[in-house]
Order: structure tokens, then sequence, then C-alpha cells
């Protein structure tokens, strides 16, 4: 089953205390390439998130947020010493007598004088919270790989539908070869009855120099392998896994032996069809891209 690596997923909850919404955005990329935004209570759990990830997505641009707002928590993170405060104060008023100088903003300096602000350490994490937290970062990246998945599934319908194509135009190419090899085989004997007289021809030698350039043309070869990777391709698309990189390494051999068809076939005939094979082809390789 194929999977895109274009995904969307979320999960929301709310009561009176506690509301929590998360979202996870997914893109196409080689490489897993995770970007989070956490509350800072939950920094700490930044690698145990990056793990489920990894487990759940695997590969792609991946863009994790997180928004988590506790109405309980209404305690001030931030404190004042307020004896230093009043000390940095009289003295910086102080000082502003002695220069004649305005005093309307002794108050901002005083305030943002060293160890006046005291900011309250975070605690350790909840436990419980966290717990809540883990599970419904889980529904949000299964929501994900769901879309991922029915993209996926779309995807495999297109990736049949250019095989098929192409398999068409194969079997336009099985039929017109025959003809061809017939054409060069004519071809090549007149041209050599244009230097030779027919007397002087010896047909054994004539016969044999057919041959060997119709070997040097001869595409049978290419049409089996070209037909078996078609199957193979077929066969990987129906696998339980998402194996995009697979189905590019089967494309790059597909695209191999359309290439030879076309050097070797001399044929306007086919050409018209190798033509025709490399476009569907295109597209194979444009849409796998985006296929984990």
């Amino acid at each position: 089953m194929l999977k895109s690596m274009t995904g969307y997923g979320s999960s929301n909850f709310s009561d009176d205390n506690l509301t929590i919404n998360i979202e996870v955005k997914t893109l196409n990329s080689k490489y897993l390439d995770l970007n989070f935004r956490l509350p800072r209570a939950f920094s700490e759990k930044e690698i145990e998130l990056r793990n489920l990830v990894n487990d759940k997505l695997q590969r792609g641009k991946v863009s994790l947020s997180i928004d988590y707002i506790n109405e309980r928590e209404t305690e001030l993170k931030q404190r004042y010493n307020e004896e230093l405060f009043e000390q940095y104060y009289r003295s910086l008023k102080r000082l502003a007598d002695k220069v004649i100088a305005p005093d309307q903003d002794l108050f901002k300096l005083a305030l943002s004088a060293p160890d006046v602000v005291i900011t309250d350490q975070a605690e350790e994490v909840d436990e419980q919270e966290w717990a809540k937290l883990r599970r419904m970062v889980e529904e949000a990246l299964e929501s994900c790989d769901a879309f991922r998945k029915k993209e996926g599934a779309e995807l495999q319908q297109k990736f049949h539908s250019y095989i098929s194509t192409i398999g068409g135009h194969l079997e336009e190419i099985k039929a017109l070869d025959p003809k061809r090899v017939e054409r060069i085989r004519e071809r090549i004997k007149g041209n050599l009855l244009k230097f030779v007289e027919d007397e002087g021809l010896d047909k054994n030698r004539l016969e044999q120099e057919i041959v060997y350039y119709i070997e040097k043309l001869d595409i049978t070869e290419e049409k089996v392998r070209l037909a078996s990777h078609l199957k193979h391709f077929e066969e990987v698309l129906e696998d339980k896994h998402s194996l995009g990189k697979k189905l590019g390494f089967i494309s790059q051999e597909i695209g191999r032996e359309i290439n030879t068809i076309g050097s070797k076939a001399n044929d306007a005939d086919i050409q018209k069809h190798v033509v025709a094979m490399k476009e569907e082809l295109e597209k194979i390789k444009e849409q796998l891209l985006n296929v984990l």
C-alpha cells in the first residue's frame, strides 16, 4: 500500500481548565526533517516526541505544533525583589539629583537591574498531563498517517494507469517489430546489390551480413526486460509496505530499456511509441517524489 508524504492530522481537547490543540503537517523530503513548536513545560520531552514521529511517519518534512493552555496554572511565574529594587531606585535618584538629570526613566532602570526580576524555574512535567498530551500527539500522527494512506491510494491508481499505458505501447512495438526487421533485411540487401552484381554475390556471405546487422538492431531482449520491469513495478505497488525508493529504482530500469529500444530500433513508427512511453515515465518519476 502506497503512502504519500503529503499529509495533515490534528487532535483537540478542551474543558473548563485545559485546552490542547495539536497539528501535524507533512511534505515530501528525501529524509526525515522535523520542526517542532512545543510548550516550554514539555521541552524536555522533545526527544521522545521525535521518536514517536519517526516511528509513525518515517520520512518527509514534518511540522508538529502543540498549543497547551492550562487555566489552573494561575500563579505568577515571575516575582520581584522589592527591597533590592528600592535600593537601586534610591541610588539612581540620588545620582540623578546630583547632576540635575530627569528622573522619569529611573523606574525602568531600577526594574531592569540585576537580580530584581526573579523567574521561577519550571517545575517537573506532571506525568498525568504528559500522558494525556502524548496520547493526543499519537492521535494526530494516526490522523496524518490515514491522510497519507488516502493520498497514496490515489497515487497508486495513477501509477497503474501510467504502467498500463506504457505496456500498451510496448505491445504496439511488439506488433511493429517483425515488419521493421523485414524492412532492415530488404534495405541491407538492396544496398549491397547497388555495389555488387547479383551473380557475384555469395549468398551465404550475404545472409551472414544481414544477420549481423539485424542482431545489432535486435530489441527482443529489451522488450522482454521492459515487460518484466513493468510487471515488477505493478507487484511492488501492491506490497503491504510503501516502497517509494524501490519504485524509483525500478523506474530507472524501465527508462533504461525504453531508451535502448529507441536507440536500436531505428524505426519512425516505433520511435513514436518510445516517445509516448517516455512521457508516461516522466509522470511516474514526478509522482514518485511524493511517495514514502
